[in-house]
């Protein structure tokens, strides 16, 4: 919705808002915010609030710490769940002193990719996420436990699925901060969720996706529960992951839609597919950014671990589902939910728009299940798989100018700085499962 600075403070008013939280997003995904009391609305508004960028993970360095938050009036909402002593927030771009945007921002990061991708003639890159989550039961001291709070199964409903009380009342939250939601169901595995909502344009699909992990950690809390949306919590069982419809835009037509093609696409469709899986390696250390990440593509639970495609075949990392016109779309399934979704999807639309560019040729549609084939199946048809790890995916990474380019060196350099701290502290631990193993065998 459209919001002036006017309408903001006239509502703010009229709701008896009494605190703003100004949010923005650190370069791991975490949400991060300024709370400010209502009376220092007009002066955020005005882009003066100045906030301390050496305490932000991958910001700078305490010598040159200060920077200003620019509010998006479009993203203006107040919070539900608080009644009293009412909340709103706003969510916002990090900026220099000087007036420049700040290079680490990772909202920043995607308008500058969507800048790019305007350049070419598109209008819009249309994102519809489906994050899953996991309700787990929490203790007397409201800590996390991994005792599940039902027995669900794909599509089930009450008794069995205990989490539908909790998942209704995320959907009505959600509805009343302005989301459009298209489905709410059980997954998989016992305790995992997914909420789908309406499709936006890629920033407003990112601010939905952080948005949408707040509510649903929030609301969990209400109901004794702790959500999470780490890709891989239970050894198992399916992981949940973040697969991310895309399309393209020029005004109001479909540029991924072709009504000639036996598929219903576009040359911009096949081209824009060929260049997420040229550089599928390579951006999943950023739509998979975790060490748990990995544990999650493996075969056998449904994720996509497999570098490729199929109009007719879930195991691939890329489908084309059904619908058409309009609504054709790709549908990108490496990613999950630990993504920072401003930095996955700027690195998805550079990866495509490279091969719009290039006019990268898309290999052969692949219909066969892949999870059944043999390594040397998959070397015949030139199917690779992801990297099996960060410390992998952190070294393709580097090895892709496109990618690295979208990512820009400040952003680029500070994730990978921390991605490989913390791989390095997984590397040198002792785990649970080598003192099973070795401890009384050697």
């Amino acid at each position: 919705m459209t919001y002036s600075k006017e309408d903001i403070l006239r509502i703010a008013k009229e709701e008896n808002v009494r605190f703003i939280r100004l949010q923005f997003t650190d370069l791991l995904g975490s949400i991060k915010n300024v709370e400010i009391p209502v009376s220092q609305l007009e002066k955020a508004l005005d882009n003066k609030m100045m906030f301390d960028g050496s305490s932000i993970e991958g910001y700078v360095r305490i010598e040159e710490s200060d920077m200003y938050l620019y509010p998006d009036l479009e993203t203006w909402v107040i919070f539900p769940w608080v009644t009293e002593d009412r909340v709103a927030r706003l969510i916002c771009d990090v900026y220099m002193p000087d007036g420049t945007p700040f290079a680490g921002d990772p909202r920043g990061i995607l308008k500058r990719n969507l800048a790019y991708m305007e350049s070419m003639g598109y209008t819009a890159m249309n994102v519809g996420p489906e994050p899953e989550f996991f309700l787990f039961k929490t203790d007397e001291k409201g800590n996390p436990t991994l005792e599940l709070n039902d027995q669900g199964g794909y599509f089930d409903l009450a008794p069995t699925d205990l989490g539908e009380n909790c998942r209704r009342d995320i959907v009505l939250t959600l509805e009343e901060m302005g989301f459009e939601i298209e489905a709410s169901h059980h997954e998989v595995a016992p305790g995992q969720h997914e909420i789908d909502f309406k499709y936006a344009n890629a920033l407003h699909a990112a601010d939905q996706i952080q948005t949408f992990k707040l509510v649903v950690k929030t609301v969990a809390r209400k109901h004794g529960l702790h959500a999470t949306f780490m890709p891989k919590p239970l050894f198992g069982v399916n992981g949940s992951g973040m697969h991310c419809h895309q399309s393209l835009f020029k005004n109001n037509e479909n540029a991924f839609f072709e009504d000639k093609d036996k598929l219903g696409l576009s040359d911009d469709a096949r081209h824009y597919m060929a260049g997420i899986l040229k550089h599928a390696r390579s951006f999943a250390a950023i739509t998979n950014p975790t060490v748990n990440s990995y544990k999650r593509l493996v075969p056998g639970y449904e994720a996509p671990c497999y570098v490729a495609w199929s109009a007719s075949n879930r195991s691939p990392m890329v489908r084309i589902p059904a619908s058409r016109g309009l609504s054709t779309r790709i549908e990108v399934r490496n990613p999950d939910p630990a993504a920072n979704p401003y930095l996955a999807l700027a690195v998805m639309l550079r990866a495509g728009l490279d091969g719009i560019e290039n006019k990268l040729g898309l290999p052969s549609p692949t219909d066969r299940n892949i999870y059944v084939m043999s390594d040397e199946e998959r070397l015949d048809y030139g199917i690779p798989s992801l990297p099996m790890n960060l410390r992998e995916a952190l070294t393709e990474l580097l090895q892709d100018d496109v990618i690295c380019e979208a990512l820009g060196d400040h952003a680029l350099a500070h994730f990978v700085e921390l991605k490989e701290i913390e791989w390095d502290m997984y590397r040198t631990q002792v785990h649970s499962w080598e003192r099973d193993q070795y401890l009384t065998l050697y």
